[in-house]
């Protein structure tokens, strides 16, 4: 590709309210340009990328057993009321109507649609197990696109869905998906973290997320670096350590003035915030939900969600707190009876807590469950922090953020009994598919890649997905003899099957420069008046500092045996 052929342009300035490296990056080089927020074009040299990047992810699709297939982006509404997901996908799903009122939805995800295709031709145990891949384009309504290709409303995404007989077959292909997901992390010169992970609105009994360690990542990833404990902050637990336990004492009343906040609290009465319990309070499919935990810990909201089982969920205001005859400040799950209340288990594991009386500038002390109060549920929903004990080795963990470049879901049975997916098992039976899904958002790659390699002068693309092997620099191309090698060389390496962007504008060295930095390509050949003096040619590799040269003289063979030579290495 000649340069000055090329459509897209780069940037010299650093595009306007751009949060990430790889949006920034991105929009400069003319990657891609966005339309609206969520929605983006891909360019040329982007879309090379992208096609690259889908070329390693098929590769290890189909080594591991994978079928290719194309499903709908349109697809029927009835099919998201059978298994229920039009609630939990909530306000993200975008469903439209067609000109015969049929109600329609813009795919999300495909679970409905590839379940609905697979019961059509499996009928026995021996059509089992069956994985069919995609690379498909997906809509989502996101309340706050951002990041660029890191959350958009519009995305090519690969979704591979497993079908087994049993849970064993599942597990099987799971730990299979697994390794091939680390395979090809491997290929784009990406480090991931594997961690436990809350399945969402996909569904299913467990999940985990591949994530890439940045600053700018929004994912929060909680590890233990003794045992190697993983799990996105929405899953993870943590070794919650007792309160006192000394021998129950009398509930009491006191005064507490002008004491509000948990810490205000632990003060006046003079104990830790581990001995108190504090009160939260949700708004649940529109139901008040009170919530009870010791005063140390806070509240995972996901976890609530998902012990609520609920679709609609927010915090309750203040007014709302009051309307339901609580005490702001003060309130106390003691003589509660017509509110729905949610202990986390922490609650569990201590005595003689202090507690609010929900009366204004009073408190409870010696509170004790459940000999004061009772929930309707007991369960974790607490949320673990670094600091907190590791639940398994008990070492102090830690927190990171990061990326999420891939996620896979036992679904197990569920979404296949919902749709009336059964095979005919071997003594005749009916039986439900056991079913898993696994993604990866492909432009969401391609951002983690600029993500974790790049410098302060651009992109510094691994050479498995670069545009191109090659950037051919001629300087001074004014200049008649450099025009003519130059324009001998672009078409020699084409010859040879070499990837090449030549520069062929009559532009200055610093641009010239300035634009190769940018874009990113593994390796630069300059040819200027001094290198050809000496009958040379100067190779940079883009990840590199040094500079060296080859002699014009058979260059060829000696630069596709350098290619060659670092095509696995993806950070040269």
């Amino acid at each position: 590709m000649r340069f000055s052929n090329l459509f897209g342009k780069t940037a010299r300035q650093m595009p306007a309210e751009t949060e990430s490296v790889s949006h920034q990056l991105l929009l400069k080089s003319g990657m891609i340009a966005q339309e609206a927020a969520g929605i983006y074009s891909y360019l040329p040299l982007g879309w090379k990328v992208l096609q690259r990047i889908e070329a390693v992810v098929r590769d290890e699709m189909n080594k591991a057993g994978g079928q290719e297939v194309l499903l709908p982006v349109l697809q029927p509404f009835s099919l998201w009321e059978k298994t229920g997901r039009n609630v939990s996908f909530g306000e993200s799903l975008f469903c439209l109507t067609d000109r015969k009122k049929h109600k329609l939805v813009l795919g999300p995800t495909h679970e409905e649609v590839v379940i609905n295709l697979v019961r059509r031709y499996v009928q026995s145990y021996r059509d089992l197990p069956v994985l069919l891949y995609q690379m498909q384009t997906k809509f989502r309504d996101e309340l706050r696109p951002r990041g660029g290709l890191l959350r958009v409303r519009e995305f090519i995404m690969k979704d591979l869905y497993s079908f087994d007989t049993s849970e064993e077959g599942l597990a099987q292909n799971y730990e299979r998906m697994t390794q091939a997901y680390k395979n090809l992390y491997a290929s784009l010169g990406l480090p991931v973290l594997m961690v436990e992970a809350d399945s969402g609105a996909i569904g299913g009994k467990d999940s985990h997320e591949f994530i890439v360690v940045t600053d700018n990542g929004e994912d929060e990833v909680i590890h233990c670096p003794q045992c190697s404990y993983a799990a996105n902050v929405e899953k993870a637990h943590s070794f919650k350590e007792e309160a006192d336990k000394t021998p129950p004492l009398l509930l009491q009343e006191i005064p507490t003035p002008e004491v509000k906040t948990i810490e205000e609290v632990a003060k006046s009465v003079g104990v830790s915030a581990r001995q108190t319990l504090k009160a939260v309070f949700y708004i649940a499919d529109g139901e008040f939900i009170f919530v009870v935990t010791r005063g140390d810990i806070n509240v995972n909201e996901t976890k609530l969600k998902n012990v609520l089982q609920c679709s609609t969920f927010k915090m309750a205001t203040e007014a709302e707190v009051v309307q339901a005859g609580l005490v702001p400040g003060s309130a106390s799950p003691i003589g509660i009876k017509k509110l729905k209340i949610v202990g986390d288990s922490s609650i569990a594991s201590g005595t003689n807590f202090v507690a609010g009386a929900n009366k204004q500038g009073y408190h409870f002390q010696n509170v004790n469950y459940p000999r004061d109060f009772q929930v309707d549920l007991l369960k974790d929903i607490a949320l673990a922090q670094a600091g907190d004990n590791c639940p398994f080795c008990k070492g102090k963990l830690l927190s990171c953020h990061g990326i999420e470049v891939g996620h896979i879901f036992k679904l197990g049975t569920s979404l296949s009994e919902k749709l009336g997916a059964f095979f005919q098992g071997e003594d005749g039976s009916p039986y439900p598919i056991v079913m898993g899904c696994y993604g990866i958002g492909i432009g969401r790659l391609l951002a983690s890649v600029v993500e974790k390699h790049h410098d302060e002068k651009g992109i510094v693309w691994p050479s498995s997905i670069a545009p191109y092997q090659v950037h051919l620099c001629p300087l001074h191309m004014n200049d008649p003899e450099i025009s003519s090698i130059a324009n001998k060389i672009y078409k020699e390496l084409q010859e040879n099957n070499v990837t090449v962007l030549f520069d062929d504008r009559e532009e200055s060295p610093g641009v010239k420069f300035n634009d190769a930095d940018l874009l990113g390509i593994p390796l630069r050949l300059t040819l200027s008046p001094r290198t050809l003096q000496k009958q040379e040619i100067e190779i940079k590799w883009r990840a590199r500092k040094q500079a060296s040269t080859l002699p014009l003289q058979d260059y060829v063979k000696k630069l596709k045996a350098l290619l060659k030579e670092n095509t696995n290495d993806a950070a040269l």
